[in-house]
Order: structure tokens, then C-alpha cells, then sequence
């Protein structure tokens, strides 16, 4: 799934850069600068949940796409279960 993928490394990308918007306006905490790095944290802590969601869905489709080949193969030792996974 590339796109998937392709999400993934955007909201990635997204993350970063607010962590960074965030770190390089610390000192700006009065007023209006406050509301608005107030709404990015939360923003971002929504962010940070939902590509934990994503990764977590990722790995879990892994991970049964990968005991299907094994039993669809017939895999019956660890060393070619573990193999299968990196086929």
C-alpha cells in the first residue's frame, strides 16, 4: 500500500515540523502567541495518536499478511516463518 505508506511519511513529516514550530517559539508565551502554540500542541498531540493508530494498523496487517504465506506454505519451523517475513 504506497499510498498508505506515502500517508504515513507525510504525517511524519507534519509532526516534525510542529515539534519544530513549537520548539522555536517557546520563548513567544504572552497573549495570541499562546492561544496559537496552545492550539498546535493539541493539534499535534491529535496528530501524534492518530499516526500511532496508523502504525499500529500497519504492523497488525503485517503481521497476518505474514501467517497467511506461512500457512499457506506450509511453514513449520521458526527459521522459515521468520524468512517468510522478510520475502
Amino acid at each position: 500500500m504506497p499510498t498508505q505508506q506515502r500517508l504515513i511519511g507525510d504525517l511524519r513529516q507534519v509532526i516534525e515540523n510542529a515539534e519544530d514550530l513549537l520548539n522555536s517559539t517557546d520563548r513567544f508565551r504572552t497573549g495570541s502567541y499562546q492561544s496559537a502554540r496552545d492550539k498546535l500542541a493539541q493539534a499535534l498531540a491529535v496528530a501524534n495518536e492518530e499516526l500511532e493508530r496508523f502504525e499500529e494498523a500497519q504492523l497488525a496487517r503485517m503481521i497476518a499478511a505474514t501467517h497467511e504465506a506461512n500457512v499457506r506454505c506450509n511453514d513449520s519451523t521458526g527459521e522459515a516463518k521468520v524468512l517468510r517475513a522478510f520475502h
